[in-house]
């Protein structure tokens, strides 16, 4: 299953998908592979949706600056710096791999679902 709302964020209230990502997953079969596309900037977007469930993410944006930058080169040194940042927000926030992320572990932001305050009041 691949969560994606491509073309739907011109919609005005239309949800990132990392903010509906885990209501998804948690209505799936357990066997069913999950997905997360849009919305991956950085190695923490990636350990967040690790942890509310999503089996991995698809990267475009990223790659496709390094590719447009420096080429191959680029896209190398564009997913070398996004498990960095994976790496080091694992590292602090106390999970040694991958299968130590958990929901209960995610903190969100407005920043992290759109910057979308408006929406979400201004607690969030």
């Amino acid at each position: 299953m691949v969560v994606s709302n491509h073309g739907g964020r011109q919609l005005d209230g239309a949800p990132a998908t990392i903010e509906i990502l885990s209501e998804i997953v948690s209505v799936l079969d357990q066997h069913m592979t999950v997905l997360l596309d849009g919305g991956i900037r950085r190695g923490s977007d990636i350990v967040k949706a690790l942890g509310l469930g999503a089996d991995a993410v698809l990267l475009g944006r990223a790659p496709l600056y390094g590719l447009a930058a420096r080429g191959r080169a680029g896209v190398s040194s564009a997913l070398s710096i996004l498990e960095d940042e994976m790496r080091r927000t694992m590292i602090f926030s106390g999970c040694h791999g991958v299968s130590d992320l958990s929901e209960a572990g995610v903190v969100m932001s407005a920043k992290d679902i759109g910057g979308r305050e408006d929406r979400l009041g201004p607690n969030m």
